[in-house]
């Protein structure tokens, strides 16, 4: 359906992910090469850890020593379905960049415990929030669309959302301050340097650069 067409960090589940690897490998046994399918499975997968790359271009490629939090875990709203889900790769790649993640679900917190490490799981978007350098978008939960920006913004270490699923308008974020990126639309806000608002060495090491490069 359409929903697919939806702005988004890549699609999950345990339907389009397992569908489109079967149809693959069915080409792959009879020596066809299903190339768009081939390129779909690719792209998509990479996708979901490259996004990080927003989150730390904000930052001027520097995510050692911040936090970000994360509103969303499941792979789409209403269910508590983690399987195949964009947040894990993209916790996963803000982690190896030097983040540290905080996170809140509505519904699949528990299930995302078991997939997840490291990761602070907080009660409320606001508690999730607090404090963080950066907020994340990563799943359209109602809820999501209806945060009070401006307790947010007084909540947050830095006034900077990176919203994946585009449920905001850019002017509406302008309006009360943040610095706000988006899906496929011009961000809004300057980045910020290494050292602006820092309370952290404002240079990454090796180890940090070669993770950002493999995004």
């Amino acid at each position: 359906g359409t929903k697919f067409l939806h702005a988004g960090p890549g699609f999950g589940g345990s339907c389009l992910p397992k569908d489109t690897q079967a149809l693959v490998k069915t080409g792959q046994d009879h020596d066809v090469s299903l190339r768009v399918l081939e390129a779909v499975v690719a792209v998509n997968d990479r996708r979901k850890r490259s996004l990080a790359r927003k989150v730390s271009a904000v930052f001027g490629g520097v995510l050692r020593g911040k936090t970000v939090a994360v509103l969303g875990l499941t792979f789409k709203p209403n269910t508590d379905d983690m399987r195949e889900a964009p947040s894990i790769p993209l916790i996963t790649a803000l982690q190896d960049i030097g983040a540290t993640v905080r996170a809140y679900d509505p519904a699949g917190m528990e299930q995302a415990n078991k997939v997840l490490f490291n990761v602070t799981f907080c009660d409320t978007p606001y508690a999730c929030a607090e404090d963080a350098d950066a907020l994340v978008i990563a799943t359209e939960w109602e809820q999501f669309r209806a945060l009070d920006l401006e307790r947010l913004k007084q909540v947050m270490a830095c006034p900077v959302v990176i919203d994946l699923r585009n449920i905001y308008r850019p002017e509406e974020m302008a309006q009360h301050g943040f610095i706000y990126d988006s899906i496929g639309r011009m961000p809004f806000g300057q980045p910020l340097s290494a050292t602006s608002r820092d309370r952290h060495r404002p240079y990454a090491d090796v180890r940090e650069n070669a993770a950002l490069a493999k995004l």
